[in-house]
C-alpha cells in the first residue's frame, strides 16, 4: 500500500512512489536526527566536524551501507528509494553535515560493485558499522570537473604503487578512514589512463590539509588531502587498472540523483517555511500573505516546485529499477539545484531582515545549499552532457 509522507504540503500531488516499508524507514531516520544529530548540530558547526560516535549511531541503526549486502554487515536493500528517504530527510531537518549520503550513494557503490572479495571482507562491515568512514578524492587544485586534467599519479613498483600528488575540496577528508583516490597510473593514457586506489588512515606519506572554511554546511569536513611517496600495496587497485574513467561515468548517475533529491527536497522545506512566515508576518497593518505580490510568489514557486517532484520522482522510480540513463540523471541535477538556488534566494528576500539572521532556517539554507549547483558536476557540465546528447 503506498502512502503520503506525513508532511506532505497542500500544494503536491500525493507521491506514488513510497511503500509502509519506506514511510517506516521514514520514521527512523527522523527519529535518529532528533536523538542523534539535532542536539549536538551546533555544536559542531562550531567544530567544523561531526563526532565519530554520530556515525557509529548511524551504523547501528542501520542507516550505513542500506545496498551492502547482509553478509557484509549491511542492509542488503539495493531500492534507491530508501536513499532518497535518507536523503530527503536529512534535507528537511537541515543536517547536510553528516555525509551519509556521499558515504552511502556515493562511495558505497564503488566497493560493493568493484571490489574483490577479498576487498569487501576487509572494508564492508567497517563501511557499514560507522568504524570506517569513507570520502573520494577526484578534484584537485588544477582539475575540477575536468577528469582529464588530473595530475596525482601512481607508478608501479612491482608489489606496490607509489602515490604522489594533492587534492582538494574532499568531503569527509578530516574524518575518512578510507580514501578513494583517482591517479594517474599511465601517463600517456589520456582520460583512460586512471585508476582508483584506495588509501588507509595510517600510511605514511598521507597526510590532511586544512579543513576548508566554507561559507555553508560548517559541520561537514572538507579538506586539502596530500600524498607523498605513499605505498599504497596492489591489492588496494580498486576495480580494472585504468578503468578510473569508465567506473567514475558508470557511478556519477547515482551521484547526481542524490543531489537532485536534497535539491527538491530543500525547495520544498523552503517553501514550507516562508508560506507559514508570511501568513505570520504582518506589514502596513495585514499579514504579508494578503499581499498580492507575496501570493505571486508563493504560487510560482509552489508550481516550480510541484512539476520538479513529479520529473525528480520519476527518475527516483526509474533508478530504483536500474533504467535511469546519465542524461536524465544531468537534467534532474541541474534543474532540482537551480530551483533550490532560486527558492533559497527568494524566500530569504520574502523574509525580510530576518532572513538574514543565522537563527532563522531560511538564512542557513541560503549558505549550505548554495554549493548544490557546483559539486557532482556543475550546471554547465550538465547543459553540456545533455546538449551533446541531442546535438552529437
Amino acid at each position: 500500500m503506498k502512502q503520503q509522507t506525513n508532511q506532505q504540503l497542500n500544494h503536491q500531488l500525493k507521491r506514488q512512489i513510497f511503500t509502509d516499508d519506506h514511510e517506516a524507514f521514514r520514521q527512523t531516520v527522523r527519529t535518529f536526527l532528533a536523538k542523534e544529530v539535532e542536539p549536538y548540530y551546533a555544536q559542531w558547526e562550531h567544530d567544523g566536524v561531526v563526532s565519530r560516535e554520530v556515525w557509529r549511531a548511524a551504523g547501528r541503526q542501520g542507516l550505513l551501507g542500506l545496498a551492502v549486502p547482509e553478509e557484509y554487515g549491511g542492509g542488503g536493500e539495493p531500492d534507491f528509494r530508501y536513499a532518497a528517504v535518507l536523503a530527503e530527510e536529512f534535507t528537511r531537518a537541515g543536517a547536510p553535515g553528516l555525509a551519509i549520503g556521499l558515504h552511502n550513494d556515493i562511495v558505497g557503490p564503488y566497493l560493493t560493485s568493484l571490489a574483490t572479495e577479498e576487498q569487501k571482507q576487509r572494508w564492508l562491515p567497517g563501511f557499514c558499522s560507522g568504524e570506517t568512514i569513507t570520502a573520494i578524492a577526484m578534484t584537485e587544485p588544477g582539475a575540477g570537473s575536468d577528469l582529464q586534467a588530473i595530475r596525482t599519479t601512481a607508478e608501479d613498483h612491482g608489489d606496490h604503487w607509489v602515490l604522489n600528488g594533492s587534492k582538494t575540496f574532499i568531503s569527509n577528508g578530516i574524518l575518512a578512514d578510507l580514501v578513494v583516490v583517482v591517479a594517474r597510473t599511465r601517463p600517456e593514457g589520456g582520460a583512460h589512463g586512471m585508476s582508483l586506489l584506495v588509501v588507509e588512515r595510517g600510511m605514511d606519506g598521507f597526510e590532511r590539509g586544512r579543513n576548508l572554511d566554507k561559507i555553508g554546511q560548517k559541520a561537514q569536513d572538507t579538506a586539502e588531502l596530500f600524498f607523498t611517496d605513499v605505498r599504497v600495496p596492489k591489492e588496494n587497485l580498486l576495480g580494472e587498472l585504468d578503468g578510473a574513467f569508465v567506473h567514475l561515468m558508470t557511478n556519477l548517475a547515482q551521484e547526481r540523483m542524490a543531489i537532485a533529491v536534497s535539491g527538491i527536497a530543500a525547495a520544498e522545506q523552503l517553501l514550507e517555511l516562508t508560506t507559514a512566515y508570511v501568513k505570520e508576518r504582518t506589514a502596513f497593518g495585514r499579514p504579508l500573505a494578503k499581499l498580492q505580490h507575496i501570493r505571486f510568489e508563493i504560487a510560482e514557486l509552489a508550481t516550480e516546485c510541484a512539476v520538479t517532484r513529479s520529473f525528480l520522482d520519476r527518475c527516483i522510480e526509474d533508478h530504483a529499477k536500474g533504467e535511469l540513463d546519465a542524461v536524465h540523471a544531468s537534467m534532474a541535477k541541474w534543474w532540482a539545484t537551480e530551483l533550490q538556488k532560486r527558492a533559497a534566494d527568494r524566500c530569504l528576500q520574502l523574509h525580510g531582515g530576518y532572513g538574514y539572521m543565522n537563527e532563522y532556517r531560511v538564512a542557513k539554507a541560503f549558505t549550505d545549499g548554495r554549493i548544490q549547483t557546483i559539486y557532482g558536476g556543475t550546471t554547465e557540465i550538465m547543459k553540456e552532457i545533455i546538449g551533446r546528447s541531442l546535438l552529437n
